[in-house]
């Protein structure tokens, strides 16, 4: 296989790839962050303390942190079916992604949260902070370079779910892998495949950082 001939397949797989990431990330910080969050609260000692909620909650973020991703994608079928109306192509596999990854970011959050400077909290709590108060005035604003830090770690692992969902018709760079690469044996493609998702962690992982060294200096000047 040429070069030419490797060009769009290996576009088309980088942008369908991206999508995919990039919508999966968004639905994954929309609802894993106040999941983070809720865990802080309801433990022990929270200002919305609840044993029972936290213990479940706890339960279920587990539970999906620990199946492994191509099992779980498979698993889900019927609920991407149900929700976008197939289990095929970059758009279904928004859904699989984005529950996989809500668990994992859920416990990134809870991390980044536990770290802030307990006096802070209590400093609210004795002026009559409420949760709102404490939320958007002490626990992100005190976390987000954590939190930043925690994005960037979950867009990593979306890539490589990005890269097993082309198992099941995900389309992508892992799909673009399996089809030319694997099955049609072309060894000079597998790499370029390879070299690509290689550049797109690079590229994650050296932007992330970035801003979170840009949120820690705002931080300490603050």
């Amino acid at each position: 296989m040429t070069w030419s001939d490797m060009q769009p397949l290996l576009t088309q797989g980088t942008y369908d790839t991206l999508y995919m990431v990039l919508w999966s990330t968004l639905v994954t910080v929309l609802a894993g962050l106040p999941l983070g969050i809720l865990l802080v609260l309801t433990d022990k000692g929270g200002l919305l303390q609840n044993r029972p909620l936290n213990k479940v909650l706890g339960v279920i973020v587990n539970i999906g942190r620990s199946l492994p991703f191509i099992i779980l994608l498979i698993f889900l079928i019927p609920v991407t079916t149900a929700v976008v109306g197939t289990f095929i192509g970059p758009t279904a596999m928004i859904v699989p992604l984005a529950i996989g990854a809500i668990p994992f970011f859920a416990r990134l959050v809870e991390t980044a949260v536990r770290e802030v400077d307990h006096g802070l909290v209590e400093a609210v709590q004795s002026m009559g902070g409420g949760v709102p108060t404490l939320v958007w005035k002490v626990l992100l604003p005190q976390s987000l370079p954590s939190l930043a830090a925690g994005v960037t770690t979950t867009v990593i692992t979306l890539v490589g779910y990005s890269a097993m969902a082309g198992a099941v018709g995900g389309e992508g760079l892992g799909s673009k892998a399996i089809t030319y690469g694997f099955q049609r044996f072309e060894t000079g493609f597998m790499f370029a495949t390879v070299a690509v998702l290689i550049a797109l962690v690079t590229v994650v992982q050296l932007l992330g950082d970035g801003v979170v060294r840009l949120l820690a200096r705002r931080g300490r000047t603050a």
